[in-house]
């Protein structure tokens, strides 16, 4: 499996004023599997990707990615596995306003600190090609659609290999009809990569192609199938 969350509880807060934003919470979600967690605003989704992807330590129990138990790893350590394993889907594609579809994927390669070669090049153009942006590979955020900035996301996210992909609300920003294609597509390329996929959201009508759908209120995670 590639997340295995196990009896993870997450306190905010100080005092009077502390919160159980997750109340011994436990998943898995195996390679090649999209999961939705379905939740009101205030529910927990956020503290459940924010946990899984190593933006908060949890106050008690286990986060595993890939093998690696995650939940008590050094800041430093945590960067590199947020840089090596785990790939983020953000409600606002979050794209860099000066730079080109392409020239999104590259960044990932920067990043690792080294300059992109022909075969970064051609590895980020064929993911292009697998959410259909193949053709505006050479256009900034500000002259793609809505929906097309959020395939570029997709791609953006799937370009460093991650074997965890968390996803927030990727279709907030979307009509119904466009919502449900960019889900489709995640399910697509999360199985065809086999990339674990956990995906959070307040809209039940994007279910349909998630392998597994729970439920979170008040902290508390509750698997329907």
């Amino acid at each position: 499996m590639s997340l295995s969350v196990q009896s993870v509880t997450l306190e905010l807060g100080d005092g009077d004023q502390k919160i159980r934003a997750l109340d011994n919470v436990s998943a898995t979600v195996l390679s090649g599997e999209l999961a939705a967690v379905l939740g009101p605003s205030g529910a927990g989704k956020s503290s459940l990707l924010a946990v899984c992807g190593g933006l908060r330590p949890p106050t008690s129990g286990e986060i595993t990615v890939a093998g690696q138990v995650i939940s008590s790893l050094s800041p430093a350590a945590l960067t590199k596995v947020r840089r090596d394993l785990i790939g983020f889907v953000f409600q606002q594609s979050n794209l860099v306003p000066a730079l080109t579809a392409l020239e999104q994927l590259l960044l990932l390669v920067h990043l690792k600190g080294r300059r992109p070669k022909a075969a970064d090049r051609e590895r980020g153009m064929a993911l292009l090609d697998e959410v259909g942006m193949t053709q505006r590979a050479d256009r900034r955020p500000d002259q793609l659609s809505g929906g097309e900035r959020q395939r570029v996301g997709i791609a953006r996210a799937l370009m460093s290999e991650p074997k965890l992909l968390l996803v927030d609300e990727p279709t907030s920003m979307l009509d119904q009809e466009r919502g449900h294609a960019i889900v489709e597509l995640l399910a697509e390329r999360c199985h065809q990569h086999q990339v674990a996929t956990l995906m959070v959201t307040h809209d039940q009508t994007m279910l349909a192609s998630a392998s597994t759908v729970m439920h979170i209120r008040d902290g508390k995670l509750i698997q329907e199938r």
